[in-house]
């Protein structure tokens, strides 16, 4: 669990106050983290990636601080909502987005957005990281939560498959 408890102490620490998420199997214990502790965030499960979007637009405008967890294909259903919502009223938030279509992907459905995936986010204008270790990922999530208030606009973080290797570690 050492890769998504190192992401729900730096989202904790951060002051993010609202996470909305999209289901994703690589992100499952870090949604069993949240869940877990109720009191740390007001967690709201969205069916859709561009649902989640709306919905931590309104809670931005409530003066939360937020977060949307999804898997890398969310993306691509929710390039409207960035352009139309996010663009135009200046709404920062924080993507937690699981990397899938690169190494060690078994799905040939998820390798097209897989390799598309930080092109689309340059094409969005999001500033986009890619940690490699928990270590990393605490520090460039505490950056980038004040970064995204500071350009008022999402900020993105890749986590791929081999950063979810540390979660199964001893």
């Amino acid at each position: 669990m050492k890769g998504s408890l190192a992401i729900y102490n730096a989202l904790k620490d951060s002051g993010i106050e609202f996470i909305c998420s999209v289901p994703c199997a690589n992100l499952k214990n870090l949604l069993n983290l949240i869940d877990k502790n109720k009191d740390a965030f007001t967690h709201i499960k969205a069916t859709r990636e561009e649902e989640a979007f709306g919905i931590c637009a309104g809670a931005h405008l409530a003066g939360k601080k937020t977060a949307i967890l999804m898997q890398n294909s969310g993306i691509g259903n929710s390039i409207n909502a960035i352009a139309s919502l996010y663009k135009t009223f200046q709404i920062p938030t924080l993507l937690i987005i699981s990397h899938r279509g690169e190494l060690k992907e078994k799905i040939p459905a998820q390798i097209p957005m897989g390799r598309w995936i930080e092109k689309l986010l340059d094409v969005c204008e999001i500033p986009t990281y890619k940690p490699k270790t928990p270590e990393e990922a605490y520090k460039i999530i505490t950056y980038a939560s004040d970064y995204m208030e500071r350009i008022s606009y999402p900020v993105a973080l890749l986590f791929d498959a081999l950063y979810w290797e540390f979660d199964q570690e001893k």
